[in-house]
């Protein structure tokens, strides 16, 4: 089979006990991402893998009575929004659509809920903590269940197959041109579980991290006046600025010393500085 030079970037999980009073299912977080070309093992049985789009959203577990955060912080959904959900425990992400992270983070964070505000919202579900069963199985098994609800505001994330890398690389390209994120690739026979998992893999075009802001770079040009650049540092004490992915107003007021940012790159110099870094937005609350 033939390998196609495509550059993606892979992520896998990891247990994080940073809160004990959230179910041990959300107790997960991310690795950075770390680019690989030519991963042959993929190419080799990808049409093992099931494959669905990765949404920009606030991760959720639905306890069969309501809604708590990765770090186990419970979220305030309006009555009528879990109404005849589901008695299951369901894994998944609170949505409001592609470009739609900053409302539904607005939204679904805050202590009372705004009606208005949660109608353009979904749970989108992708897992179900059920034991010896393999994901496939518990895809097929949330699918029938929850589309025979037929509820405005619960959905399975739906998974697809490809045939090979370039199938794939189609699949990223478009979901991206779409304003997408990326991919996520699922083991069909994946067992739910905590801990690091070969199987589960999260493809972007990009690699994405945080930093925290340590100064400002003034603007030039048409941005004379206003910030031009953020001089932000790593946890790996690696230095550098970002002065693209800011709009007007985030220039005319950004980000605070000691705020945490999240930025997209494009693999590292030898310097180990992120290429190309662009800001994408402020991350102080571990829940987004």
């Amino acid at each position: 089979m033939k390998v196609t030079p495509i550059t993606l970037a892979l992520t896998l999980s990891f247990p994080l006990w940073a809160n004990n009073s959230a179910p041990s299912i959300m107790q997960a977080n991310d690795l950075l991402l770390t680019t690989v070309q030519n991963k042959l093992s993929l190419d080799a049985a990808i049409n093992e893998y099931l494959i669905s789009e990765k949404l920009d959203g606030i991760r959720a577990f639905w306890d069969g009575k309501g809604f708590v955060t990765r770090s186990g912080n419970k979220l305030n959904a309006p009555d009528w929004f879990t109404q005849h959900f589901p008695t299951i425990p369901l894994d998944g992400e609170l949505w409001a659509g592609r470009g739609g992270f900053q409302h539904v983070a607005r939204t679904v964070l805050d202590t009372q809920p705004d009606d208005d505000s949660w109608l353009s919202v979904s749970f989108m579900v992708y897992d179900t903590p059920t034991p010896n069963m393999a994901f496939s199985q518990r895809y097929d098994m949330l699918h029938e269940s929850i589309t025979a609800l037929n509820h405005p505001h619960i959905q399975v994330i739906e998974q697809f197959k490809v045939k090979d890398l370039n199938e794939l690389e189609k699949a990223l390209d478009e979901t991206t041109d779409a304003g997408g994120e990326g991919l996520m690739i699922h083991h069909e026979d994946n067992l739910y579980q905590l801990g690091r998992s070969e199987q589960l893999l999260k493809l972007k075009h990009y690699q994405d991290a945080e930093a925290k802001v340590v100064g400002y770079e003034e603007g030039k040009g048409k941005y004379t006046g206003m910030m031009g650049a953020i001089w932000v540092v790593t946890s790996d004490n690696i230095r550098f600025k970002i002065g693209t992915g800011f709009k007007d107003i985030e220039r005319q007021s950004p980000p605070k010393i000691g705020t945490t940012v999240n930025f997209r790159y494009n693999g590292l110099t030898d310097s180990g500085i992120p290429r190309f870094a662009r800001y994408v937005r402020v991350r102080n609350n571990p829940d987004i």
